[in-house]
């Protein structure tokens, strides 16, 4: 079972708390998987929506295949995410509770098919972001007087 990463959405998990993740699949054209299996796909503003009882990826940039012909593909078209019945409606009950969305945090190939990790995130507040920087540089900051104290050693 190999996984390769193609694509991580890195503000994601800046901009919002994910509560819970689950794995889709992804409809796509024959250039598109191409296009990923070559590393050239972006998440960074792309979100995900429930319409009609059916998952959709918005906004992802997979960008056309060098070596495709005129039938190459749109790099911004909205893509079908293949869920189970169940999953979707999971997923709708949580988005309609408040402050919940859908958020794609990586795009990946396991087993040779694409695969997108979907996150049911809350936005956080301004001062959340703050905290959470404040406390990724209070850990840094301690790697390194760690790191200092055994070279003194």
């Amino acid at each position: 079972m190999t996984e390769h990463t193609v694509a991580v959405n890195r503000r994601a998990r800046h901009d919002y708390a994910i509560e819970q993740t689950l794995e889709a699949g992804l409809v796509l054209t024959g250039t598109e998987i191409k296009s990923i299996r070559a590393g050239r796909a972006n998440l960074a503003e792309a979100y995900a929506r429930i319409e009609r009882g059916e998952a959709w990826l918005i906004g992802a940039h997979i960008a056309p295949y060098e070596q495709g012909n005129r039938n190459n593909h749109e790099p911004t078209r909205t893509r079908k995410l293949l869920l189970h019945r169940d999953q979707i409606a999971e997923l709708v009950g949580k988005t309609q509770a408040k402050g919940f969305t859908l958020v794609p945090l990586r795009l990946y190939i396991r087993d040779g098919l694409a695969k997108l990790e979907v996150g049911i995130a809350r936005g956080k507040k301004a001062h959340d972001k703050r905290r959470a920087i404040a406390e990724r540089d209070m850990r840094r900051e301690l790697e390194r007087e760690g790191k200092e104290a055994r070279i003194k050693l």
